[in-house]
């Protein structure tokens, strides 16, 4: 029974059609609510880390809490802007154009400098397999999940094949560790997909063919299982 559950959610996640997790936040981030909400987030990823010292715990969730906030502060700055320009700019398309492209610019620019911060607080902390699994967290461990469906899906992956893939999903996972929102979380592994796809059906493989002839191996295993 396990084994049928665990292939069908690895299936729904593989195809693209996991059912998002939210995590819009509020426009406020200063509110008694939602710093519950993103400590408790937090606290969630911070469980599986194996932390004995209760210091040191509350210390890592504080860190990954911040980062939230952080995170929510810059997008919250991006849409205010952006809302300002559209009013501004209502009568010339070209000019709120040009205005939103330099917000976002910046925008990513800050996103970037609050990535190496983060990631340097958490490697003051943790060790790299710990570091490896708040990201996981952070992203509904939508990495290790597809990485295990695409060495199911053709085994006979060779060497190369299955680093070029890894590759292509950690830095899908990189990106998505900032995305605001669990949507455009799973957009930017849905892109890093894409490429992947691409990349196996150039090596050869026939993607379609092998897809169906993964599902049916899954059916067997879950009906051996039931």
């Amino acid at each position: 029974m396990m084994m049928k559950k665990y292939t069908v959610i690895l299936v729904l996640i593989f195809a693209g059609c996991t059912a998002s997790l939210a995590q819009s936040a509020p426009d406020s981030n200063t509110g008694d609510k939602y710093t519950a909400v993103i400590t408790q987030r937090a606290a969630k990823i911070v469980d599986v880390l194996n932390i004995s010292d209760s210091v040191k715990y509350k210390k890592v969730r504080d860190i990954i809490v911040d980062q939230y906030r952080n995170l929510n502060d810059i997008y919250n700055d991006r849409n205010a802007k952006n809302k300002a320009i559209k009013q501004q700019f209502a009568d010339d398309k070209a000019a709120a154009v040009t205005k939103t492209a330099d917000v976002d610019s910046g925008m990513v620019k800050q996103l970037s400098v609050l990535h190496g911060q983060y990631l340097s607080k958490l490697t003051a902390e943790l060790n790299a397999d710990q570091v490896d699994k708040v990201k996981d967290g952070m992203t509904y461990r939508i990495y290790p999940i597809t990485y295990t469906a695409y060495l199911d899906e053709i085994p006979n992956l060779s060497s190369l094949q299955k680093d070029k893939i890894k590759g292509w999903l950690l830095e899908a996972r990189e990106n998505a560790i900032d995305a605001e929102s669990s949507e455009k979380k799973h957009a930017w592994f849905g892109k890093f997909k894409g490429r992947i796809n691409n990349y196996l059906s150039a090596q050869g493989y026939d993607m379609k063919k092998e897809g169906e002839e993964w599902q049916k191996r899954i059916k067997e295993r879950a009906a051996t299982n039931k």
